[in-house]
Formats: C-alpha cells, sequence, structure tokens
C-alpha cells in the first residue's frame, strides 16, 4: 500500500509502498479516504526541534482521518464491516490514575499516532476499535469526517466555560482558532471577537460569519472595544495561536475574574504577567486533545444542530500531491487543507 512515511532525521517526506499494517484481535482495519493536514505534520515534515525530539523514524505519519472498516480483529464487538469512522489519535495506558478514572485524556502514558506510533497517512490503518468513532450520518462529507480531530480540539477548548451571553476573544485565526469562534458563537456568545495578523485568515473568518475580528498588526485591540459595546474586557479568552504576545494581549484585556484556556502552543517559554493575572484573579485552563469520547459526542452534536464548519476547508489534493498541500498548509493564509486517498 501507499504510505507517507518520514524515513530518516531531516526535512522532507516519501510517499513509499509498504505492507499493509496487521490487524490484532482487538484492532480494526480501516480503508482511508481523506486525510487532514495538522501543524504537527508540518514540524515532522521540516524537522523542527519539536519533531526531533519526539519522532523517532522510519514513521508513517497522520492523524486526522476518515474512512470505512474493511476487517474486523477476532474480539472485536459493536463495530461492522462498512461502518464509516474517524478515530481517536490518542492511544492511551488504560492503568494509571486518570484512565483508572475514565478520564482517559490525562493519561500520563498517552501515545500520539503519527509521531509516537505509525499514523493514519496510509491506504490502510489499523487501529484499536476502542479509539474508533463512528459517524452515523453516513451523509457527513467525508473532508468534514476528516477534521474531526482539530474540530474537537476547537470543541474541547471553547467548551471549558459556557459563553452563553458572554463577551469572547479568541487569538488566532487558523482553522483550529476560526472553528473554535464558531462554536463560542454558536453556544450565544454575545460577542465573539477573533484576532490574528493575517488579512486572509480574517477574511476566510468573516467568509463564514464571523463578523468581529481586528487585525492586531494595526490596532490596539482594547481601542476596538466600543465597537462591541464593551467597557471593561472580554469574559472568556481562547487562546489558539501559541504567540507570547497574543497571550499578553489576552491577559490584559480580560474582564476581573475572567476565564482563559490556552491550546495554542508556543514554540518558545514565555513570560507571563501573573502579577495581572493575580490581582484580575483569572482562571487559566490549558486544553490538549480531546475528552475521550465526551467531545466527540458534542462535535457530532453541534454538527447536527445546524453548525457548519466546511467553508474552514480550503483546499483539496489528492494524496500524490501532498509536497504542494504541505506548501499550501504551511503558508500561513489557507485554512483546512485535505488530502484524498481514493484511486492511488
Amino acid at each position: 500500500m501507499k504510505a507517507l512515511v518520514k524515513t530518516q532525521p531531516g526535512p522532507g517526506l516519501e510517499m513509499l509502498d509498504i505492507p499493509e499494517p496487521t490487524v490484532g484481535p482487538n484492532d480494526v482495519l480501516i480503508k482511508v479516504m481523506r486525510t487532514g493536514i495538522c501543524g504537527t505534520d508540518l514540524h515532522i515534515d521540516t524537522w523542527d526541534p519539536w519533531a526531533a525530539a519526539v519522532v523517532q523514524t522510519p514513521r508513517v505519519i497522520g492523524h486526522e482521518f476518515c474512512g470505512e472498516i474493511v476487517e474486523l480483529g477476532s474480539l472485536v464487538t459493536g463495530l461492522e464491516v462498512g461502518m464509516f469512522v474517524s478515530g481517536e489519535g490518542h492511544y492511551v495506558c488504560g492503568r494509571c490514575r486518570a484512565c483508572l478514572a475514565g478520564r482517559r485524556h490525562l493519561c500520563a502514558n498517552t501515545q500520539g499516532i503519527g509521531y509516537h506510533v505509525d499514523g493514519a497517512f496510509c491506504e490502510y490503518f489499523a487501529m484499536p476499535a476502542a479509539n474508533v468513532w463512528v459517524h452515523t450520518n453516513r451523509d457527513l462529507d467525508p473532508d468534514v469526517a476528516a477534521i474531526f480531530d482539530p474540530f474537537g480540539n476547537a470543541v474541547h477548548t471553547a467548551l471549558q466555560f459556557p459563553a452563553l451571553g458572554e463577551d469572547v476573544l479568541v487569538s488566532g485565526a487558523g482553522p483550529i482558532g476560526i472553528m473554535a469562534a464558531l462554536v463560542a458563537q454558536f453556544q450565544g456568545a454575545r460577542n465573539v471577537v477573533l484576532t490574528d495578523l493575517s488579512d486572509e485568515r480574517l477574511a476566510l473568518a468573516e467568509s463564514l460569519g464571523l463578523e468581529h475580528t481586528v487585525n492586531v498588526g494595526r490596532e490596539q485591540l482594547r481601542d476596538t472595544f466600543h465597537r462591541f459595546d464593551m467597557r471593561e474586557g472580554f469574559d472568556i479568552g481562547l487562546e489558539m495561536s501559541g504567540s507570547g504576545a497574543a497571550l499578553e494581549t489576552m491577559i490584559n484585556t480580560m474582564t476581573h475574574g475572567g476565564r482563559i484556556a490556552l491550546l495554542g502552543t508556543p514554540t518558545r517559554k514565555l513570560e507571563v504577567d501573573f502579577s495581572t493575572i493575580i490581582f484580575t484573579m483569572l482562571t487559566i485552563q490549558g486544553v490538549t486533545g480531546r475528552q475521550i469520547f465526551e467531545t466527540w459526542y458534542a462535535m457530532a452534536a453541534l454538527l447536527r444542530s445546524g453548525l457548519d464548519i466546511s467553508g474552514v476547508i480550503t483546499h483539496r489534493y489528492p494524496a500524490t500531491e501532498f509536497r504542494e498541500a504541505f506548501a499550501t498548509a504551511g503558508n500561513g493564509r489557507s485554512g483546512k487543507v485535505v488530502m484524498s486517498w481514493d484511486n492511488l
């Protein structure tokens, strides 16, 4: 089968022919239909310090996918051949305190597909049945199904704090930031203000119905409060960029008692103004991944209730054009990029 592989340390990826994976008794074999390109995949492609420290080569990369079950392990129950599925890309140990308490998203021994273990950028992918999510809506666009993983990041972050009637600041208009802003707006926030330095990404957000955007390279955020009938600051902050400057601005524009959820991952250590956090009594909540599988239920419910995230996907490529796809995903101007594995 064809697979996209990081063959050795250093920049670059290769499309190779490799054997189909072995299906264990508790696994399912999935024929991959679509995959989404994540920032993690870009890090592995360019071989930055994070990738060099985490990824052992050779490694099949990729963790955002959807497909169809084509084979069941001998002990698998509750799943059927032909089901349309995606998968939770965090493999947990099942024995640590968090796992035994049913909080699998907090497992201290988590392994991520596509970087710790082989991933889903391939024609056939074997995954433990316990990690499979079944899409009961067979009419769901496979492109959207392929990005349930990052959509889950957005939902997990946006649902940290109730947003009904609140003023919400979202920093970072990448695909996950845009989806988080859409979720906050869908919850009934009074204002959702999305900030970024990219006019292209802010324009994409506006085209999807997020009318309150600010390019913080040109405007001071506090100077825009009057546009949103705001006086004291934001009630909720969703930091999706990993930018130290964005976090500093967020801390300094929160109302007293405001709540901040952090998903964006900094590329370096940051200095944080703890005095402001303390004296304005802010709550800071770190977020990673998704609650397994509570966030997935929330994602499906949001889509079923009318939330439309399809517009965040701006580019589609066959997997054979992965170099062009990765270049687009990394240019800082696109939305989500999806690759098709059909008819290779």
